[in-house]
């Protein structure tokens, strides 16, 4: 592969609070960081529970109207089951070795990552910079957002 067909920047786009919703970019920019290429990860509506430093911790699965866990929306909606099966996902990553998602921010940025939030939501939750974790390199408009990511790929997970 040539030097111009290789990706040199992503920009990485969260926009949902549960573990399966952020897990994917976080790898997704890890790997990339990994690999040498610029990365960009900007997290916009309930994206961003996982920089925020209240929720980081306790993002859970959402098991109601998540088909791939295979369980009725009748079963799903139990009280205690989100809980129970964002239990035995940490589990298994941590197995796996796969980092908490505070951890995996940390990784990211300290590789290099960049870690933006939308400041439209910002807006709309009514947040401030000092409830966003310590690697937070900003708060952008969508507009600026896009000029950041100029020249490279947008992936939206």
């Amino acid at each position: 592969m040539s030097d111009h067909e290789k990706i040199k920047k992503v920009s990485i786009i969260i926009s949902k609070g549960t573990l399966e919703g952020v897990y994917p970019g976080l790898i997704m920019a890890n790997g990339a960081r990994m690999a040498g290429i610029e990365v960009n990860v900007f997290f916009t509506f309930f994206g961003l529970d996982a920089i925020t430093k209240k929720k980081m911790n306790n993002l859970k699965v959402d098991t109601v109207g998540n088909p791939a866990l295979g369980f009725p929306t009748l079963i799903a909606a139990l009280p205690g089951m989100s809980s129970f099966v964002t239990k035995k996902m940490k589990q298994q990553m941590e197995e796996l070795d796969i980092p908490p998602v505070p951890e995996f921010i940390e990784m990211i940025s300290d590789a290099g990552g960049k870690i933006y939030a939308c400041l439209a939501t910002v807006e709309m939750f009514k947040l401030k910079k000092e409830d966003f974790c310590d690697q937070l390199d900003g708060i952008l408009t969508v507009g600026e957002f896009y000029e950041l990511s100029a020249g490279g790929q947008i992936i939206f997970t």
